[in-house]
């Protein structure tokens, strides 16, 4: 027999930036486990095709194309979730760019502004839909909610050539545990999710630099590199009643990477 809380059964979770790499992985483990899924992104043809695989799998999913820097098309579609599965139990931020590795003393206000824009103010209009709802919820005797952030061992570890990014990642732990003692009071929880070097569409060129692949394949313990299936498992936990008592947590999915 299963274990009980890892039945999601009834539950909705959001996964922006859904339709492939860590997203999707975490979204068809959700499913698995029986829960609802809206998926955000941007590029339709990628939404469809991640509708149509989590569809085959289980309970009712959604996709809907959203630009999480834009403040309205945030709150127009979570509304939009709202209506088409009545609540939203889990929020998983997910969504984000990366940079394109300009020295620092040479990056400009606009690429500064690019990774702001999405990988924090994205996350804060997320969250802020999440958040609102949640605690509406929870007032009117329906405690339960997780929020969930995606960030990055940029996070905790120096990354040249990369400051707007990590400076991202930072600051999202940081929210997370401000967000985690705001919240417990209405049953809701926080975390952030630091991923290793994994295989996304972020990744994929620099996965396929052969210096970086010999320079780096050597220090990763488990001899691989991440793929997206690998944050399914953790993302049932994050979401089951097992984790209710869990809250503020750094989860380093990385296969020993930083402690080798």
């Amino acid at each position: 027999m299963a274990f009980a809380p890892f039945d999601l059964s009834g539950r909705v979770a959001v996964i922006t930036g859904g339709n492939s790499g860590i997203g999707l992985g975490m979204a068809k483990g959700l499913v698995q486990a029986g829960a609802e899924v809206s998926i955000w992104g941007t590029n339709a043809d990628k939404n469809a095709h991640a509708l149509e695989e989590l569809a085959a799998i289980g309970p009712k999913v959604s996709a809907h194309i959203c630009d999480v820097g834009d403040e309205t098309a945030v709150d127009d579609t979570f509304a939009k979730v709202l209506a088409e599965h009545g609540r939203v139990d889990g929020c998983f931020a997910n969504a984000g760019v990366g940079g394109r590795g300009v020295a620092f003393d040479r990056m400009t206000i606009e690429e500064w502004d690019h990774i702001i824009r999405v990988n924090q103010t994205g996350v804060f209009f997320t969250f802020r839909a999440a958040a609102r709802h949640m605690k509406e919820r929870a007032q009117a005797g329906d405690p339960f909610g997780r929020l969930v952030g995606t960030a990055s061992l940029a996070a905790i570890s120096g990354q040249a050539r990369g400051e707007h990014y990590a400076a991202t990642k930072g600051g999202l732990v940081s929210m997370i545990l401000a967000l985690a003692i705001e919240y417990a009071r209405y049953g809701v929880t926080a975390h952030t999710i630091l991923p290793g070097w994994t295989e996304t569409d972020m990744t994929e060129a620099t996965f396929s630099n052969e210096k970086f692949y010999n320079n780096v394949m050597p220090r990763m313990p488990i001899r691989r590199w991440g793929t997206g299936d690998d944050f399914a498992g953790i993302a049932i936990y994050i979401m089951s009643e097992a984790s209710s008592f869990h809250t503020a947590e750094t989860f380093l999915i990385d296969g020993g990477y930083f402690v080798f």
